[in-house]
């Protein structure tokens, strides 16, 4: 299945949510899996993003449609990378 890098950063509406709710962040991983997407791993980082997440997704429509809904909310902006696996990449070239 293909694997993505969702990079994301907090909208100031994002941060007064995840300070008054912590638990929003799983919460939002489970939307996320309701909507055909497995979150692989996900943590919270310093600097230019506040979260990297790496999920799976069946093709780039159904990840298309998660980055659509996760950013109509408002909360955060979001970076969305398509993962290639480094022998793959290779045997490509």
């Amino acid at each position: 299945m293909p694997t993505y890098v969702m990079l994301s950063t907090l909208t100031p509406e994002g941060v007064q949510t995840i300070k008054s709710n912590p638990q929003r962040i799983r919460e939002v991983s489970k939307e996320i899996e309701q909507l055909g997407v497995t979150v692989r791993a996900q943590w919270a980082v310093l600097g230019r993003y506040d979260f990297v997440n790496i999920v799976e997704a069946p093709d780039e429509k159904t990840i298309a449609r998660v980055s659509i809904e996760l950013g109509s909310r408002g909360t955060a902006h979001y970076e969305t990378l398509s993962a290639i696996p480094v022998d793959d990449f290779i045997a490509a070239l």
